[in-house]
């Protein structure tokens, strides 16, 4: 009997002390979901704020420009007319308040040479998500050129399919380079 009750308590005793364990794991959790929630509102605004400050300064031609953000880090791409106009959209993107970093990847293209390089541009686009078409494993992916450079968005199974998809994008003609910015499936 008195085995018994010595296991009783062990058990009871193990309870007791594991209960506010998993009450604390699920805190976490909840507070881990909630900061998510923050994050992604916070980006989504400084997004925002970030496309009406380029939208009202005179320096850079909104139209050509799309904006991004992750983490706070703002995310510039698309076509702008001159060096000037790029160095401006980055200025101005990392002053809106919130703004961790800014990445630039705007292109600098002569109003004239625009329109040649948007039409190979899609062409580019599409023969890529052609190719991915085919490929069970990469039908996801998000493809978008500009300027002949190839960025790949969205989720990959395994770094093998991450790999295969960058190298399927540079065997079509035109494309100058490749960003991967493929994540991996959890």
């Amino acid at each position: 009997m008195r085995y018994g009750t010595t296991m009783t308590a062990a058990i009871v005793m193990t309870l007791v002390v594991a209960a506010p364990l998993a009450a604390g794991a699920a805190d976490e959790k909840a507070q881990t979901t909630t900061q998510e929630a923050k994050t992604m509102a916070s980006d989504s605004w400084l997004t925002s704020k970030t496309k009406i400050s380029l939208f009202a300064d005179e320096r850079v031609k909104m139209t050509q420009i799309s904006v991004d953000t992750a983490n706070g880090v703002v995310h510039l791409r698309g076509k702008v007319d001159s060096a000037e106009a790029k160095s401006a959209a980055g200025d101005i993107a990392q002053a809106v308040e919130g703004v961790k970093s800014v990445k630039n990847d705007l292109q600098v293209v002569a109003p004239a040479a625009r329109q040649a390089v948007d039409a190979n541009d899609k062409d580019i686009a599409k023969a890529v998500e052609t190719r991915f078409g085919k490929d069970a494993q990469l039908k996801k992916v998000d493809v978008r050129t500009d300027s002949g450079v190839v960025t790949l968005t969205g989720q990959v199974a395994t770094i093998g399919a991450s790999a295969k998809a960058s190298e399927m994008a540079r065997g079509v003609p035109g494309v100058k380079s490749v960003k991967n910015q493929l994540a991996f499936a959890k």
